[in-house]
């Protein structure tokens, strides 16, 4: 905030003072509201909020500490530096008490007080910044975020909310790639207390083990070749808040008893260091893996394990709730017409089919990005079936790889004499539009091929209908 976007009140009671101020925070860009009175300072300041608020601590009507508590009272982010008179520095220390952002002592230097004012500013600056990003992090990150209708959803949805109402310091999400772990830790973080301290995350396999250890816990200088500098770890700097460990079921061994001491006793040691620091995380650890089968194999700490999963969550594969496609799939829509721009304003019954019909190995992270996919490519106002990729309109595709199939005999019987092979595909482009009533994406779908190559055969064969 530049001193020409600011508003600053004036309070005090010396018509001098408030002159004098007036003109140099004018000279400096800034809009000045007068006030003489406590009564009228609170007036002003509630209709004009203003952005820092200049207040002596002797008015003719009341107390300056008084009007001080009252303005924080009225908006606990009002920031306030006070006037006080030589002498009067115990009433300036009582009101940093009560929330006051500084303090200048009668008579003020004018360049000194000019600073005191722009160093005010700034903190107004960083304050906002900070709101904002908090706000940023938030999107995407509540309970109505995670969509669905079906019973697995409502169930996740109310364990969600009462593990964030909790005191639990340790949680365990399993389930499939793509399921929404992720979104599932930010919710239980934003919708418990510890909303106000941070929300750290680090995925466990992305980093070497020397590195996510130093990333996890910090180190001290000297600590090794490149520790030139003291680092806090991500626990140290979420103190309060929460720490969310992707792919857990990847962490190392050694890592692995580092983080159980952590759990246990709450308290760590940074690389090369030797005093014990303690901190107040909550731990949402999530895996894809089958952490009883890596326990069993001794390549996951058991100790470890029953320690995460004091309140375990698994989150199903999206074809386990299919009635969950549609309804995710117009949010996606809804998100993507916002960042986009766009005005799509549904499916195309016969995209809606493909959907539901499709098994969704990579879950709801596969669906966010077909529909991103098919908003880009749609010119219209609806998603059809040829914006979607080519897979998701043959029908049900298996999310496990089974065994081959045995060999079916040939559609085409081969004469003895021979055939003409164009005049053979000919005639089967022709039998797929007369099945289909002339549906150009239906008969591409019964000769599994894309639309664009169903019209070129039609072009070269001559069935493009005439215009």
């Amino acid at each position: 905030m530049r001193p020409s976007q600011a508003t600053i009140l004036v309070v005090d009671d010396e018509h001098l003072i408030r002159w004098s101020l007036e003109q140099q925070l004018q000279r400096e860009g800034c809009a000045i509201l007068l006030a003489e009175t406590g009564a009228e300072a609170l007036r002003k300041a509630q209709a004009e909020t203003p952005d820092l608020v200049l207040l002596d601590v002797r008015l003719p009507d009341a107390d300056g500490l008084e009007i001080l508590e009252r303005l924080r009272a009225n908006d606990p982010d009002s920031l306030v530096i006070m006037i006080t008179a030589h002498g009067g520095v115990e009433s300036a220390v009582r009101a940093m008490k009560l929330g006051a952002h500084d303090y200048i002592i009668k008579p003020f230097d004018m360049d000194e007080l000019k600073l005191t004012v722009r160093k005010a500013l700034e903190t107004r600056i960083l304050r906002r910044e900070v709101a904002r990003l908090h706000a940023e992090q938030r999107e995407g990150s509540r309970l109505d975020d995670i969509v669905g209708v079906s019973q697995a959803i409502r169930d996740l949805k109310a364990l969600i909310r009462r593990i964030a109402e909790s005191d639990a310091t340790t949680v365990l999400l399993e389930g499939e790639s793509g399921t929404g772990k992720d979104l599932v830790a930010r919710a239980i973080h934003f919708e418990s207390a510890r909303v106000q301290a941070p929300f750290l995350a680090v995925n466990c396999v992305a980093l070497p083990e020397h590195l996510l250890e130093s990333e996890l816990f910090g180190h001290e200088k000297g600590a090794f070749t490149d520790a030139k500098a003291l680092k806090k770890g991500l626990f140290e700097e979420a103190d309060g808040g929460t720490v969310y460990l992707d792919e857990i079921g990847d962490m190392k061994p050694g890592l692995q008893a580092k983080l159980l001491r952590l759990i246990e006793e709450k308290t760590f040691r940074r690389v090369g260091g030797v005093k014990y620091l303690r901190v107040d995380v909550r731990i949402i650890a999530a895996t894809n893996r089958d952490l009883a089968k890596a326990m069993q194999e001794e390549q996951f700490r058991k100790d470890l394990y029953f320690r995460l999963k004091v309140f375990p969550i698994y989150i199903s594969p999206l074809r386990e709730h299919p009635e969950d496609i549609l309804p995710l799939a117009m949010f996606f829509v809804a998100r993507f017409n916002r960042e986009m721009r766009r005005e799509i304003l549904g499916l195309h019954p016969e995209a809606q089919a493909c959907l539901k019909s499709y098994a969704w190995p990579g879950n709801v992270r596969e669906l966010r990005n077909i529909i991103e996919r098919g908003m880009i490519l749609a010119g219209g106002d609806t998603l059809c079936v040829e914006h979607l990729l080519p897979e998701i309109g043959v029908g049900p595709v298996e999310a496990t790889p089974g065994p081959p199939p045995p060999p079916k005999a040939p559609p085409v019987a081969l004469p003895a004499g021979g055939l003409r092979l164009e005049e053979v595909e000919r005639d089967l482009v022709r039998q797929a539009l007369e099945a289909t009533d002339g549906n150009q994406v239906r008969a591409a779908r019964l000769l599994g091929i894309s639309r664009d190559a169903l019209r070129n055969r039609m072009k070269k064969f001559g069935l493009l209908p005439s215009t």
